[in-house]
């Protein structure tokens, strides 16, 4: 399957059953990420070494303003979209498989987690996963040790506060923080 193939059938997909052919492609890419996150991880990279290592690792061309600090992690990688502008900080860990959008102009702070499957809650089938698109729309700030919960929308100029669990929207140009994230003012 290539990662075309695998992110419109992850767009069109509600539930995938553990051992089917999605399931499958998701440990193929698996190792495929873990190689080059390794690689990522393993030593310095020059601002553009990092791009040209996010491009193999994403199956997407990457803005020459995208910026990271590495030390980065995904299970996947096929499955995230970058805008302009980004900026992710070290340590972060995100979950691709269910679609990653990040608009332009996002800072991304450090140890945040962005994840986009459950399991079906089902002991019987719990090997089954179920996908939610996360979107993060422009000009957001995630402050740091973020955790961006499957399904979730983070509106445009919006802040997330450290340490927040978002567990549903965050309405445009507004501040969330706590646990479960609620919002705590506009701006």
């Amino acid at each position: 399957m290539t990662a075309e193939e695998f992110r419109a059938a992850m767009a069109e997909t509600k539930y995938i059953p553990a051992g089917s052919d999605l399931h499958k492609a998701f440990h193929a890419f698996s190792q495929e990420a873990l190689k080059i996150t390794s690689e990522l991880n393993s030593r310095y990279h020059e601002p553009d070494e990092i791009r040209e290592l996010m491009a193999r690792l994403t199956e997407r061309e990457i803005d020459e303003t995208f910026a990271m600090f590495p030390s980065f992690h995904t299970d996947c990688g096929k499955n995230i979209r970058f805008g302009k502008r980004v900026f992710i900080n070290a340590g972060c860990q995100f979950q691709d498989q269910g679609g990653i959008e990040i608009g332009d102009d996002v800072l991304i702070g450090p140890q945040t987690i962005i994840a986009t499957l459950n399991h079906d809650p089902d002991p019987e089938k719990r090997g089954g996963m179920i996908p939610k698109r996360v979107k993060i729309c422009d000009k957001v700030w995630l402050g740091a040790r973020v955790t961006v919960c499957p399904g979730v929308t983070i509106g445009e100029g919006s802040i997330v506060g450290a340490g927040a669990v978002v567990t549903k929207d965050v309405p445009p140009r507004t501040v969330a923080a706590g646990v479960p994230a609620k919002v705590v003012k506009s701006l």
